[in-house]
């Protein structure tokens, strides 16, 4: 049993560190109460499903994806869509950041606080 978890940490350890940034990000999401800090905890997340789609996509021994002019047999080769979705949802990620961050420094200059339990009694005040 040890060895095999020994073994899957050795050799698979981009899906191991996938599972602790996972981890991490979601810990952050729920125990946190600033709102600066779940985003990070957000972004870690979104880092650690980038890290799975890139290390599923991994093939052992294969070659970009490019067919030789002359015709011969191009062998075995990576497909290049995980990659392309992994920079479509960087893309997005960074503007879900963005937007994220700007109405974290408007909730600042409206209430004094970031503290999401705090909102919640100012709001409830309100």
């Amino acid at each position: 049993m040890i060895e095999g978890a020994l073994d899957v940490l050795t050799t698979r350890y981009a899906y191991a560190l996938m599972f602790v940034l996972m981890g991490i990000g979601i810990y952050m999401i729920i125990a946190n109460e600033n709102l600066v800090k779940k985003l990070i905890g957000v972004n870690l997340f979104q880092t650690a499903i980038f890290l799975f789609f890139v290390a599923v996509a991994y093939v052992e021994g294969g070659k970009a994806p490019i067919v030789p002019s002359d015709g011969s047999d191009p062998g075995l080769m990576a497909s290049p869509l995980p990659h392309v979705i992994v920079l479509t949802a960087i893309v997005v990620g960074i503007a879900l950041t963005a937007v994220g961050l700007a109405l974290i420094v408007r909730i600042y200059a409206e209430y004094g606080t970031l503290r999401e339990d705090t909102l919640r009694e100012v709001r409830a005040d309100e």
